[in-house]
């Protein structure tokens, strides 16, 4: 125990280190230590996450988002602001997540490199309208309620498992632009790497799904890039955030989580390509479901 609070006096000194200096107010009080219980908490999820980025390619965020609103919650910050800095502090993660994860996928020949390219564009713009825009002005109830919607109709195309016509080809240029515009506006409004809408997207296209999940995991760079930028131009002139908040990215979360998280993307991204495709999707799909229903629960409570 003495040595996770020395971790937690190293992790407080590295986050006021790293802050900019308009992320920490004057009149704000800065504690003197983040305690050792929220570290385990937040590693404990960072290696869970991790493991999941790397197996169903979903960037962790269907499951951080949730676990990070609980965090907050029992640290009582607003309602609102929950809600916002878990979507935001989870797309934060996904940076460092899909970097690990795709590296292990890209080794294997998984990776649909000729479909990250053709959607990233659209990534982009739609990741970026999410977060600079509707993201603020929408709030945190509604978030939470979308993302549980959202979610359940994601898992349920899963169980569902339709199988696309034998003819149904990956769409063009243009098509894949406006495919990847969804996925990345999608993303910014609920915090994940987008797997759960590219996935079924490109297994609809009779993409393998090994392939698709190696591919969603490289999506999930420029998904969570264009939407980190923008929770944090859009954080800047919020009120009430607690401290060690960068925009609407809460620090302690983000260093933890993504330090634990490279460490088993990688060996999720190998048992991916050892599990047959049904049960991939199930698992997918089961996960999905218990995250949907707590987001559920948070908006309407």
């Amino acid at each position: 125990m003495q040595s996770v609070g020395c971790a937690g006096y190293i992790l407080n000194s590295a986050i006021l280190a790293a802050l900019p200096a308009q992320a920490i107010p004057t009149h704000t009080i800065l504690p003197m230590n983040i305690e050792p219980l929220l570290i385990v908490e937040l590693a404990s999820l960072g290696l869970a996450t991790g493991f999941l980025a790397g197996l169903l390619g979903i960037g962790g965020g269907m499951l951080m988002v949730p676990f990070i609103t609980l965090i907050l919650s029992a640290r009582l910050v607003t309602p609102d602001l929950t809600i916002k800095m878990a979507i935001a502090t989870s797309m934060a993660t996904i940076i460092f997540t899909s970097i690990s994860s795709v590296r292990a996928h890209h080794k294997r020949g998984a990776v649909r490199w000729d479909l990250v390219k053709g959607l990233a564009p659209g990534i982009v713009l739609g990741g970026a309208l999410a977060s600079m825009g509707v993201f603020a002005m929408l709030k945190g109830s509604s978030l939470a309620l979308f993302f549980a919607l959202f979610v359940s109709f994601s898992a349920t195309q899963m169980y569902l498992d339709k199988k696309p016509a034998p003819t149904r080809q990956v769409p063009g240029i243009a098509g894949l632009m406006a495919s990847g515009g969804v996925i990345g506006f999608l993303s910014g409004l609920v915090g994940a790497g987008g797997g759960f809408v590219s996935v079924p997207f490109m297994t609809w296209c009779n993409v393998a799904i090994h392939n698709a999940v190696a591919t969603s995991a490289a999506l999930g760079f420029p998904i969570a890039l264009a939407n980190v930028i923008g929770y944090v131009i859009a954080g800047q002139s919020v009120q009430g955030l607690p401290p060690y908040s960068f925009g609407y990215i809460w620090l302690p979360a983000l260093i933890v989580i993504a330090s634990c998280s490279v460490i088993t993307a990688p060996l999720g991204a190998r048992a991916a390509h050892k599990l047959p495709v049904k049960q991939l999707k199930r698992v997918f799909a089961s996960i999905l479901y218990l995250l949907a229903a707590y987001m559920l629960y948070k908006a309407l409570a």
